[in-house]
């Protein structure tokens, strides 16, 4: 689609690099050929975690940018490509995570806080922010985010991603899906903070899992 604009999140390697090319926070870049998604033109993700299915959390840098020009979109996850695209700001993990919260916070209908939050559609969202609440979305590319102290998300839907960042919050998803934890001091600051597929790092499909004191999963009793 030409004269759309888009925010989305990109994924660099360590040195602000992708494919190649060096960016630049502020730059904008220009692509002279044709527009494919994953064969040519410039990538980021609309939903923000999906940037971990291609940059790794650990050993990547990320940024919100702005796509515009000729647009094409992925059929299985949030990916976007486009002709041109403007490097806005570079973002921490805490930061990624935030505007992962406000996505998710964005597409949900549930007012109250305490209650269970579910979604049932494709690419559905739910979230859930009170104490010990539980967020479900069962529908495929869907998100499921908690928030609060002792919280749950669950999605199990094809390519989905539950991400519990409340302390002690508890995370599980489906085959072909992907779990983000973190572990929280007693002030709640984030000691830890990390994203894995299933099937990859011992996490496996439709079993709960928490992040301990050394950043590891471990299953959720």
């Amino acid at each position: 689609m030409t004269g759309e604009k888009i925010t989305t999140y990109k994924g660099f390697d360590i040195n602000f690099q992708c494919r190649g090319l060096q960016y630049e926070v502020g730059e904008t870049y220009t692509h002279s050929g044709g527009v494919e998604i994953c064969e040519s033109g410039f990538h980021g993700c609309e939903y923000p975690l999906d940037i971990f299915s291609y940059y790794p959390p650990g050993t990547s840098r990320f940024a919100v940018v702005e796509q515009s020009g000729s647009i094409k979109r992925h059929d299985t996850d949030s990916k976007v490509a486009s002709r041109c695209i403007t490097v806005q700001a570079e973002l921490t993990l805490s930061d990624l995570i935030k505007a992962a919260v406000e996505f998710t916070l964005a597409r949900c209908t549930s007012a109250d806080p305490s209650s269970p939050a579910s979604s049932t559609g494709t690419r559905g969202a739910a979230s859930s922010t009170g104490i010990r609440g539980a967020a479900s979305s069962t529908g495929d590319y869907g998100a499921a985010s908690s928030t609060g102290y002792q919280g749950a998300a669950s999605s199990t839907g094809k390519y989905s991603v539950a991400m519990a960042c409340g302390p002690d919050g508890r995370a599980m998803a489906g085959e072909s899906g992907a779990i983000v934890l973190c572990h929280r001091g007693d002030n709640g600051e984030i000691l830890h903070i990390r994203a894995s597929k299933v099937g990859e790092n011992g996490v496996r499909a439709g079993v709960w899992y928490m992040l301990d004191k050394d950043g590891r999963f471990v299953e959720a009793i």
